[in-house]
């Protein structure tokens, strides 16, 4: 077990499995192993336990409640291994729209810590599948490390990790099923948004095919500094890595936060369209 100042951190880079009760099943294996390789928490891909491009119907089918079914499972296999778990899932809209692109973290206990339901939806399949969730995650601490949650596409907007960096996240937690056209996302993106808001940023991505999508991997953990420490290649794969709470308060130190003039950038809120 780690000390609180230290977290040991393990994505899972997988292919998708359309059998939800074969993704839970694969999931318990995938926690013990992380388990015993010293890890404290375990990163899912988006969608994890359906699949993603599965499209509406089938979306519609398998939504849940945040405190449903699957997050019941994925709750015992949490307190099975004594590890936390984020992972994603179709989350029930409440007004009975389409459904939520939906990813939460469950503790160690198997109790539910935090949901975020993604807000940038990108492309035909996700606005054909999917609702944009209402606001993003906040942050929230455990084990003295103060987390946050995005989805894919969120992360390449500059602002939305931001918002989380100036809520004082030192991680944020970012599961993802970005295809292989759009690499430029984990090898540069990723270590940019860890560099410009100096805090850790772990992207757990998917990998394989389905009927629709060639998924692209190379699931990247990068440090405050935008140094890449892990990254995967395209084939399925179980990261660890340890990160040291430390390092993000001395990146801070040394970056572009004291010097913020946020009264400069108003326009940002204001305007919509700068086209």
């Amino acid at each position: 077990m780690s000390t609180p100042q230290a977290l040991c951190l393990a994505l899972w880079q997988c292919a998708y499995d359309a059998d939800v009760a074969g993704s839970l099943a694969r999931l318990d294996h995938t926690a013990a192993r992380a388990r015993k390789l010293g890890a404290d928490l375990l990163v899912c891909p988006e969608m994890s336990l359906t699949g993603y491009a599965i499209g509406a119907e089938a979306v519609q089918a398998l939504a849940e409640p945040a405190d449903g079914p699957l997050a019941l499972a994925v709750g015992e296999v949490a307190r099975r291994h004594g590890l936390a778990i984020v992972y994603g899932y179709p989350q029930r809209h409440p007004e009975g729209q389409r459904p939520f692109n939906a990813v939460q973290l469950i503790d160690d206990q198997g109790q539910g810590l935090i949901r975020y339901a993604k807000t940038h939806l990108f492309g035909d399949v996700d606005r054909a599948q999917f609702s944009p969730g209402p606001g993003l995650s906040g942050v929230i601490e455990w084990r003295g490390w103060r987390l946050g949650l995005l989805i894919c596409y969120d992360v390449e907007f500059p602002e939305a990790v931001r918002v989380l960096g100036l809520q004082g996240a030192d991680l944020v937690l970012v599961p993802t099923a970005n295809m292989r056209d759009f690499d430029a996302v984990p090898h540069l993106l990723v270590p940019a948004r860890a560099y410009e808001n100096r805090l850790w940023v772990a992207y757990a991505n998917a990998c394989g095919h389905d009927a629709v999508f060639d998924y692209g991997g190379l699931s990247t953990v990068a440090d405050p500094m935008g140094s890449i420490l892990a990254q995967a290649s395209r084939d399925e794969d179980l990261l660890t890595v340890t990160l040291h709470q430390g390092d993000c308060g001395a990146a801070r130190g040394q970056g572009q936060w004291p010097s913020r003039r946020p009264e400069l950038y108003e326009a940002l809120v204001r305007a919509s369209d700068f086209s």
